[in-house]
């Protein structure tokens, strides 16, 4: 099976049921997806298929039909994606493992719509649980890269 990830196209051996994230994580080695529930209902496991933010754990490698990326390929050390940057300005990480499933949903929002209102961006991200509580902060990074979005 191909499919490209972050860029990069992969050939691989797996079983078409396979969940998207074990291929990522187990044939890939790509870390920065987490696991978190396996039930869809976390979101740490959050990536793009084609722009769209997706739960990995309940994707089917067979029903992948585009190119993924995760937080691995949204930005580059060298250039942060603008949620990235907003990510870390506003410190919005205290344990940070879900925070890859968080920085990926908000920049799906932000491609589908560029200023958000606080109740949009609460329902977008309201799949996506912080243990550590960082939603106010979680929203702020969203507003402020809302901002660097609209300047570039």
């Amino acid at each position: 099976m191909q499919l490209v990830v972050d860029g990069k196209s992969h050939e691989v051996d797996v079983e078409e049921d396979m969940p998207l994230l074990w291929v990522l994580r187990d044939e890939l080695g790509i870390k920065g997806v987490k696991y978190g529930c396996g039930i869809a209902a976390c979101g740490a496991c959050t990536v793009h298929i084609n722009g769209e933010a997706v739960r990995s754990c309940q994707t089917y490698v067979s029903d992948v039909d585009g190119p993924v990326t995760t937080i691995n390929g949204l930005g580059t050390p060298d250039l942060l994606h603008a949620v990235q940057e907003a990510w870390v300005e506003t410190q919005v990480a205290q344990c940070g493992y879900c925070q890859s499933g968080q920085v990926m949903q908000a920049a799906s929002l932000l491609n589908e719509n560029p200023n958000p209102s606080d109740d949009e961006i609460d329902e977008a991200m309201s799949g996506n649980l912080c243990r550590c509580g960082t939603y106010p902060r979680i929203r702020a990074a969203v507003k402020l890269a809302a901002t660097k979005v609209q300047g570039a």
